[in-house]
């Protein structure tokens, strides 16, 4: 079958392409808050000369580390990137700048920068005669650079929810125990997830039932702290919680006008709302503090506001082959009444973990709904 060519493509576009978007995902969890960002270098006989991606903030961006392993090679080559190159000089300087120093001819870019702090460098590129074409893979590369475009084109934290339940939707067996209802190998691939975030969301049911330290085993080294947040509407965490064991940083988030206990003198005072506190507000603190993507693992409760405000971005669901019947749901009230007010999603990826089901889904266009 042949590859579909873009207007003013190449043949292989789609393939180099393809490379750059999953060299670009070995630096989630470590950007933030910078975008991920995957290049693929070829020479000017359309071989591959060099290869890179954006590591980790405040590192060279991933054109400039191909660049550096293309070498003289990339001089009449053509560069593969899955993010408009940049065009302004930050804590590294423009990597519009760095691919017109080494001669590259064509530049072929997934998905145009919307940051107009960064954006214009395809233009630049254009003004100096180097040939660019746009739209390649756009939706692979956007995908897999969602969190960062959520965070600039809606100015908030990208948002998955994460649940573990049995094939009947229970969380919880009618007693309250919990643990554990899916295999080793989900849990660790959880560990995954919390690995790509930048910080973890969870209500005080959750504290107070389960004493969760929501924390990473491992974690690169580079990776900025992850930031474990409490929704505490009536400062109810314990000083003994192991949420504030010191072992990462932590955002006790109480609604305003509430006593708060010595040991929480650091919580963020935020507006109140039905049920606890305005999750838009706690949205806009987050993003205040450079959080890019929020891993939420919150109870029922929590997870059932976040839907009905519309702050759930995707959904990441770990089915155990195993019914209660009893017990508490997965999901709480989440503002859907009536059938014509269902939360519809989408099925991205359907994939066995161990002898469980791992289900990603995002939220239906809204004319699917």
């Amino acid at each position: 079958m042949s590859e579909q060519i873009p207007p003013g493509g190449e043949p292989s576009d789609d393939r180099h392409m393809r490379r750059a978007v999953a060299l670009a995902a070995r630096g989630l969890g470590g950007t933030s808050p910078n975008p991920v960002v995957g290049c693929v270098i070829l020479d000017a006989s359309g071989e591959v000369a060099g290869e890179g991606f954006h590591a980790f903030a405040g590192g060279p961006h991933a054109e400039v580390v191909a660049l550096r392993d293309a070498g003289d090679r990339a001089r009449g080559g053509t560069a593969y990137v899955t993010l408009e190159p940049c065009n302004h000089t930050g804590r590294t300087g423009p990597c519009a700048g760095a691919l017109l120093d080494a001669g590259v001819a064509r530049v072929v870019v997934a998905v145009s920068d919307p940051n107009p702090v960064a954006a214009g460098g395809a233009g630049t590129l254009r003004a100096h005669g180097v040939r660019v074409d746009t739209g390649v893979l756009t939706e692979e590369a956007e995908r897999g650079n969602a969190a960062w475009l959520t965070s600039v084109r809606r100015r908030r934290p990208y948002v998955t929810w994460k649940f573990a339940a049995t094939l009947d939707g229970r969380s919880a067996a009618e007693d309250g125990t919990s643990q554990w209802i899916t295999s080793p190998e989900a849990r660790e691939d959880v560990q995954r997830l919390r690995a790509e975030s930048d910080a973890i969301v969870a209500g005080i049911g959750t504290v107070l039932a389960d004493d969760p330290r929501l924390t990473i085993r491992t974690a690169p080294r580079e990776r900025p702290p992850l930031l474990r947040v409490v929704v505490d509407p009536g400062a109810r965490t314990p000083a003994s919680a192991r949420v504030l064991d010191g072992e990462a940083p932590t955002l006790v988030a109480v609604a305003a006008g509430v006593d708060v206990p010595p040991h929480l003198g650091d919580a963020v005072r935020l507006p109140r709302a039905e049920g606890g506190i305005d999750l838009h507000a706690l949205m806009a603190e987050l993003r205040g503090r450079q959080i890019v993507s929020v891993l939420l693992e919150g109870g029922p409760r929590l997870a059932g506001s976040f839907i009905k405000e519309g702050l759930v971005d995707r959904v990441v669901g770990y089915l155990a082959p195993a019914l209660l019947g009893a017990g508490a749901a997965a999901l709480g009230p989440a503002g859907a009444a009536t059938i014509g007010e269902i939360h519809r999603l989408g099925f991205e990826e359907v994939t066995p973990i161990g002898p469980d089901l791992r289900v990603i889904l995002r939220p239906a266009p809204a004319k699917e709904r």
